[in-house]
């Protein structure tokens, strides 16, 4: 349900943006209230808190005619509003030798709308004390899948948010709900101590737990068999990505170096092969919060830009990145709904949504038989972004061995994928048929600036170095 506080500040929000349009070309007014918990349930303790998500304030976006700036509060009323009002306007009175250093830029376009959109949890609301019991079962269930599995876990994360956006011509808001369960296991012998986890994530309690339930016998399994995992001998090797993998490569070797913050800066190669070869022909590529339902689909971005699917790669050639409002006008392009904000009290930057590669016309099986040696790879640990140079570095959890199109029971752990990101993409020479997305994700810029991501797509054959 839309946020109460949030309706009963919307008002006196109009009222600031009208005073302060009176005086700027541009202004503009983003509320957000997020709420929800995290709900922990471990072989040895349960704990409760607040959704890392959690948040309630607002940030004014002001235009000075000359450059832009920001003002965060955390609360306005009819009796705060004439200090809030002065506050605003002697924060971004900036000095003139700090604007001649930044860009000058013209007013946001600021097109007629008004709209509400809302996303309401599917099913039945469970209460902490409902849920709780519903752990218990997933992590009674890692626990019995076999007597090596020492230590269980099992976390249930749901947010809810609100946001209202408010200029002179624009009026939105939205509300919307996600929620994921985590659950790992680990196993122990005499061989060491290793981990595995996976999650279920959607909009409904009931296809969450069912979900979780039905993938905690396989999480424990392979922990158990992660015991024996042996270390890859470096080298170049076949591989095939599960959906996990490909949306790793699509995030991390990909997505940050579309992300048009970059371009303004320099600091993204991809700006100099905008309509250029970047990927097998079999390849498309995909980011946005109207591209697919997942974790950050949202209804219109922090920017007050209305949520788009955008179409970053069509049969190998890269059309365009994806941008937030500031970084589309310095560019002179239209912006695709990516401006987001860690907070209220963070920065818009443009930041990947639900990022995935699109699928293709070989099945699973095709895939597989097709490898003389190689490995599939499973399961994102993390990877790292270079969007000036295109080098890629991602880590998988474990891979399995192929031989002659069968798996050999072997599996390594953990694997390295490094080189050159075209080279890599160019390398893929076959695309699944089918399609998942990964929606349980966070996504730093850089090292901070934390928000919610996801990201997958089809299985994916490739040539990568393996270490």
């Amino acid at each position: 349900m839309y946020s109460e506080y949030l309706k009963s500040r919307h008002g006196i929000c109009a009222e600031l943006v009208k005073r302060l349009s009176a005086r700027f070309p541009y202004v503009s007014i983003l509320g957000k209230h997020v709420t929800g918990k995290s709900i922990r349930v471990t072989t040895r303790n349960t704990s409760i808190g607040d959704t890392m998500e959690k948040q309630c304030g607002f940030v004014a976006k002001i235009y000075n005619g000359k450059t832009y700036a920001e003002y965060s509060f955390s609360d306005i009323t009819p009796e705060t509003i004439d200090k809030l009002e002065k506050d605003i306007i002697e924060g971004i009175d900036l000095p003139e030798e700090t604007i001649a250093n930044h860009v000058h830029l013209a007013p946001l376009p600021d097109e007629p709308l008004v709209k509400s959109f809302s996303r309401p949890i599917e099913g039945k609301a469970y209460s902490v004390e409902e849920i709780i019991p519903k752990l218990e079962e997933i992590k009674g269930i890692l626990h019995s899948s076999d007597p090596h599995i020492v230590m269980a876990f099992a976390m249930l994360g749901y947010y809810e948010t609100s946001a209202m956006f408010i200029s002179p011509n624009r009026d939105l808001d939205q509300n919307y709900t996600w929620i994921s369960v985590n659950l790992a296991a680990v196993a122990a012998n005499e061989k060491g101590i290793k981990e595995n986890y996976d999650f279920a994530a959607g909009n409904s309690f009931e296809e969450v737990f069912k979900g979780a339930k039905e993938i905690a016998p396989s999480v424990a399994k392979t922990a158990v068999e992660l015991l024996d995992a042996e270390m890859v001998e470096p080298g170049v090797y076949d591989i095939v990505t599960d959906p996990s993998i490909t949306g790793l490569i699509a995030h991390e070797a990909f997505g940050h170096g579309v992300e048009m913050d970059m371009f303004v800066k320099n600091r993204a190669k991809s700006v100099q092969y905008l309509n250029k070869e970047v990927a097998s022909s079999l390849v498309e590529m995909h980011d946005g919060a109207a591209a697919t339902y997942s974790c950050a689909s949202y209804f219109f971005d922090d920017d007050g830009v209305l949520a788009q699917d955008t179409l970053i790669i069509k049969e190998g050639i890269l059309q365009t990145g994806i941008s937030d409002a500031v970084s589309a006008m310095q560019l002179g392009t239209k912006p695709t709904g990516n401006g987001r904000r860690e907070s209220y009290k963070r920065k818009a930057y443009t930041r990947m949504t639900n990022t995935f590669f699109g699928p293709g016309k070989s099945t699973r099986e095709e895939i597989i038989s097709s490898v003389k040696h190689g490995y599939l790879l499973c399961q994102t640990y993390n990877g790292m972004e270079d969007p000036k140079n295109w080098n890629i570095q991602c880590v998988c959890a474990y891979g399995r061995e192929i031989k002659d199109g069968k798996f050999t029971g072997k599996i390594i752990s953990p694997v390295v994928m490094s080189g050159y990101v075209p080279d890599l993409l160019k390398s893929i020479s076959m695309v699944s048929n089918d399609f998942v997305i990964e929606g349980s994700g966070h996504c730093g810029k850089g090292y901070k600036e934390w928000v919610t991501v996801s990201d997958g797509g089809p299985m994916l054959k490739a040539r990568c170095k393996l270490g």
